[in-house]
Order: C-alpha cells, then sequence, then structure tokens
C-alpha cells in the first residue's frame, strides 16, 4: 500500500514539472521585457553621424527595428516539447507581422514599378511617333525643296532662252524662198504663181517672228526696168495681203529693176548675172520669237509631290 501512495506521489510530481517550468518561463521572459527599457541605459552621448548612422544600419525595409531574438531559454532550453498553443502563438505572431507587412511592401513596390514601366513605355511610344512626325515634316520639306530647285531651274533655262532671243530678235535666217516668173511686159499672177504664194502663205497663218522679203526683177534698163520690176512685186505683195491677210508691215518690197545678183553657180562665185526676163524673188525670213512663242505655250511639268 505505501509502496503505490509513493508511486503516485512520484508520477505526480514528473506531471508538475513540466507545467512549473513553461510558467516559470513565461514569467521570466515577460519580466525581463518590461525590465529591458529601464536597463538599457546609454553610457554616453553619441554624435548626430554615429545615431543616424546606427539607425539606418537597425532599420529595416519596413521601417522597424529588426526582431530580438529571445534570450532567455527557459527550464527546457531552446525547445519546449510541453509548449501550449497560445505560448506558441505569442512567439510566432511578430515574424507574421513581419512577413504580412513585407509582402505588402513587396506588392506597393510591383505596382510602382508597373506604373513606372508604363509611364516609360508611353513615352518611348510618344516621343518614337514625334520622330515618325519630325522624319515626315523632313520628307515633306525636302520634297517642297526638291519641287523649287526644279522651278527655279526651269526659270533659269526659260529665262536665259529670253534672253537669248532677245538678244537675236532682229537676227532673221531665210527659212523659204520662192521665185515667180512673168512674161516679158506683164505683171499679172499666173495660176502655178498663186499655187506657190499659196503653199508659202498657208503655214504663216497666226505665226509671229516673221518678215516676206519680195524683189522684182524686170529685163531692160533705167527707170522703165524699175518701174516693170515694182508693179511685179506690187502684184505679189497685193495677193499676200488680201488671199492670206499677211500684215503689210511684215512685207519689205524693193523694185531691183534690171540689177545684176549673185550667181548661183558653185563654180564661179564672183560672177554676177543679169535678168533676161521678169521675175520676183520672196524669201521668207524667221527669228527665234517664234520659238519663244511655243515654249511658253507649253505646259509646264508638275512639280513632284
Amino acid at each position: 500500500m505505501k509502496n503505490h501512495v509513493l508511486v503516485a506521489l512520484l508520477v505526480a510530481v514528473v506531471l508538475a514539472l513540466p507545467a512549473l517550468a513553461q510558467q516559470t518561463g513565461s514569467t521570466s521572459q515577460d519580466q525581463s521585457a518590461a525590465s529591458q527599457p529601464t536597463q538599457t541605459t546609454p553610457a554616453a552621448p553619441a554624435s548626430n553621424d554615429q545615431s543616424a548612422s546606427t539607425s539606418s544600419q537597425t532599420v529595416g525595409a519596413t521601417g522597424k527595428q529588426p526582431l530580438q531574438a529571445e534570450t532567455h531559454e527557459g527550464f527546457w532550453g531552446k525547445m519546449n516539447p510541453f509548449a501550449r498553443k497560445k505560448y506558441v502563438q505569442r512567439q510566432t505572431q511578430p515574424i507574421r507581422d513581419r512577413v504580412n507587412e513585407l509582402d505588402e511592401l513587396t506588392a506597393n513596390n510591383t505596382k510602382m514599378i508597373k506604373d513606372v514601366d508604363a509611364r516609360a513605355q508611353q513615352g518611348i511610344q510618344l516621343a518614337s511617333a514625334k520622330a515618325t512626325e519630325a522624319d515626315q515634316h523632313a520628307i515633306d520639306a525636302g520634297n517642297k525643296a526638291q519641287a523649287a530647285q526644279q522651278t527655279a531651274t526651269q526659270a533659269n533655262t526659260r529665262l536665259t532662252n529670253v534672253e537669248q532671243v532677245v538678244g537675236n530678235i532682229d537676227q532673221y535666217k531665210a527659212t523659204t524662198q520662192t521665185e515667180i516668173r512673168f512674161r516679158p511686159g506683164q505683171s499679172v499672177l499666173s495660176q502655178n504663181a498663186k499655187t506657190a504664194l499659196d503653199d508659202m502663205a498657208t503655214p504663216l497663218k497666226n505665226q509671229r517672228g516673221y518678215i516676206i522679203e519680195v524683189q522684182g526683177f524686170s529685163s531692160g534698163h533705167g527707170q522703165a526696168a524699175i518701174a516693170t520690176s515694182q508693179k511685179m512685186a506690187d502684184s505679189v505683195v497685193r495677193y499676200l495681203v488680201l488671199n492670206h491677210d499677211v500684215p503689210v508691215y511684215r512685207i519689205y518690197v524693193v523694185g531691183m529693176g534690171n540689177a545684176p545678183v549673185p550667181s548661183a553657180s558653185a563654180d564661179d562665185q564672183a560672177k554676177t548675172k543679169r535678168t533676161s526676163g521678169g521675175r520676183v524673188e520672196i524669201s521668207l525670213l524667221k527669228n527665234d520669237l517664234e520659238q519663244l512663242s511655243a515654249n511658253s505655250t507649253t505646259p509646264d511639268q508638275a512639280p513632284a509631290k
């Protein structure tokens, strides 16, 4: 009987020891936490730089002091196999709070990074659009400059042509020569003579920059020959004015009589010949004014867009 009592007492003592150790550990931890602010007193005042560096070293990413490891180990040391649920929760709660703060801080930083990246992408797209627009403006300006250069070149070429034409305005070149034959003592145009004059005068309609030189030649001597040659030349001029509307101011008439004319033979350039019958020589002379008029009526090439 006594042995049973002793065994029961021993079992009760063994079961009571863990609870007593846990209460002793929690009580000592609370006392150490309460007494810690009063025990921590600065030995000597530190400078502002040292305090700033110390605070910057101890402050974490969340702006709080790092968690302090528990220095009091209690009766069971670092591990208590009989720890209660509330004790475990009380020990892990600061860690959970700090982890939650770090998660929130990470989420905020991620959001800020995404916002900055979105603004950067928007800025890059805007800059690219501005650069493309500037390139387009540069291309348009280059096209306009090229068109202006082309127009200036055309104007310069035309001005050069005008200066050349104006400089040679009184320089006429023979283009067509027609000879009309008359019977001796007559000044009436034959049908062949009218046909020849029609062929020469028809293309002159609405043209400019030409003159017609009419020279009459007649056989005989003295004033009689000159008067006869003048009548034949006048008949030619009359036909041109009445039938082809050739302005009179474009016709120059000369009665040469029996004046010698240069020989047309290539073997004998120095000799001259005299007229054996009545004839009229019509020479069509032109300058470059008609060419200038044709160039001015030609539409200019449209500038490149």
